[in-house]
């Protein structure tokens, strides 16, 4: 790792940049520095080794948001159910590595949210594009819910949906930047949450989408 790389996450003081959204829930404002760039470019090229692609439930929907992943494996889904994979079923191929910048920026993360030593195995990367949403839903998928979910923000602003236990629960709407982070675990970690349908509009790195890196546990 570079020392330019060890320049993406703000040092300064916390303050009025964090936000606490609930008991192991905290989203770190401007949590990327100057680097957001080296970011972009990563996804940029994992995905073309392993490309965006909208998924599809069990149920047969169609999902709005495209996806790829990084890491030992990656998060599909599919008419037989939402799993964990090695391969990526659209190559046949492993998933690409997940970058060493990814790493430490979800480590870093963590530990400033509280959750010291996280080392994240997979990483999901969703596009958004204008009008695009993911509904409320829980991350159940991994094995081990101690570990903490980190999810980056980059490009357009987004409305994060973040509920309760319960999907009855009205959820909490919060504006998320390009290089905000939310970091949440612990008594929170099965919380319900999601996206509200992407406003339109223009970043100077991505144009008109956004792009979320979630890291997990999964393994």
């Amino acid at each position: 790792m570079t020392r330019k790389n060890e320049t993406l996450f703000a040092d300064e003081p916390l303050g009025s940049n964090r936000v606490q959204l609930g008991e192991g829930a905290v989203l770190l404002r401007g949590f990327l520095a100057r680097e957001r760039g080296a970011l972009v470019e990563a996804v940029r090229e994992i995905s073309a080794e392993a490309p965006f692609r909208n998924m599809i439930t069990p149920g047969g929907h169609r999902m709005s948001v495209a996806m790829t992943n990084c890491g030992k494996a990656g998060w599909v889904t599919d008419r037989t159910g939402y799993r964990y994979d090695r391969c990526d079923p659209l190559t046949r191929k492993p998933w690409p590595p997940m970058p060493r910048v990814f790493l430490h920026l979800a480590s870093s993360a963590a530990a400033r949210a509280g959750f010291a030593s996280f080392v994240p195995d997979v990483c999901l990367i969703n596009r958004y594009q204008p009008g695009t949403r993911l509904s409320l839903h829980q991350d159940r998928d991994e094995h081990d819910y101690r570990q903490p979910i980190v999810s980056v923000s980059l490009g357009l602003a987004a409305t994060f949906l973040f509920g309760g236990r319960e999907r009855s629960q009205r959820p909490r709407r919060i504006r998320l930047e390009s290089g905000d982070v939310a970091v949440w675990g612990g008594l929170t970690r099965l919380n319900f949450h999601g996206i509200a349908p992407l406003e339109d509009g223009f970043d100077p790195l991505l144009g008109n989408y956004r792009i979320n890196l979630t890291f997990r546990k999964a393994l």
